[in-house]
């Protein structure tokens, strides 16, 4: 069995590498750090294979597939992605692109490839790695929410186009809430409630991938706060958010792009 992780050199991109690799798996792992790469290739082994890559760039997300392409994959793992912090007027438009282009635009192009490949097999795994914040609208967040609203509901219709199709091919698509990775860093905020790790997270969603369930939402608190907010008027729900993201920001004389 080999699993293809993107976002590999850090946070529960590594983590993912790690719990597969303790359950006999082959990786391949790609990121935009070499150095890393090549670090996690020598400490898994020889069953584990590296192609650096900035899933910015669509050409480099091809090439990763590419490379893949005769590698036999049985999972996928969506996991690159990031956030930028600010309002949506102010925050650098090059810098959101870029984000947009690995938030959804790599991880649509990698789902649907490998997708095909799957179905051709009639076996196979994908993981996309949401967030909580897909199920809701993200003031000073704009774009990652967004983007993270696409991953969910994507995959929820991929789920059950392949669920009419009586496949045997699987998506999960993890919703963890704030995880102790690098991500607040990267976005210039600090955690509002205490995280979960990485580590934690990528096992919860192996195993309601392995279990065939479509969504992960680790923190029962998380998916009570997903529930509360169905009721809310959209107005109140944004406005909860603003304020726990504005309490969130780092610097308040801080540049609001962060990537």
């Amino acid at each position: 069995m080999r699993a293809l992780i993107t976002g590999a050199t850090s946070g529960i991109g590594k983590s993912f590498a790690k719990r597969l690799h303790k359950r006999g798996w082959e990786l391949v792992l790609t990121g935009r750090n070499e150095t890393v790469l090549l670090d996690m290739q020598r400490k898994l082994g020889n069953n584990t294979m590296i192609i650096p890559a900035d899933l910015s760039d669509k050409d480099e997300v091809f090439k990763v597939y590419k490379f893949c392409k005769d590698k036999d994959i049985d999972l996928l793992v969506n996991n690159a992605g990031y956030g930028i912090f600010g309002k949506f007027d102010e925050t650098d438009l090059r810098d959101e692109i870029d984000m947009i282009n690995v938030n959804i635009t790599a991880m649509h192009i990698l789902a649907k490839l490998f997708l095909r490949d799957f179905k051709k097999h009639n076996r196979g795994i994908i993981i996309n790695v949401a967030s909580t914040a897909g199920f809701l609208a993200g003031p000073l967040l704009s774009s990652y929410y967004a983007s993270k609203n696409y991953v969910i509901r994507l995959s929820l219709a991929i789920a059950e186009e392949l669920r009419r199709d009586r496949s045997n091919v699987s998506v999960t698509v993890l919703c963890p809430g704030p995880v102790d990775t690098n991500f607040n860093n990267r976005a210039g905020v600090n955690f509002s409630v205490k995280p979960i790790s990485p580590d934690y997270a990528a096992e919860f969603a192996l195993r309601k991938a392995f279990a065939g369930q479509v969504i992960a939402i680790p923190k029962l608190s998380m998916k009570a706060s997903i529930f509360v907010n169905k009721f809310l008027p959209y107005r109140l729900s944004t406005a909860i958010v603003y304020n726990i993201q504005k309490a969130k920001k780092k610097d308040p004389s801080a540049k609001a792009v962060t990537e």
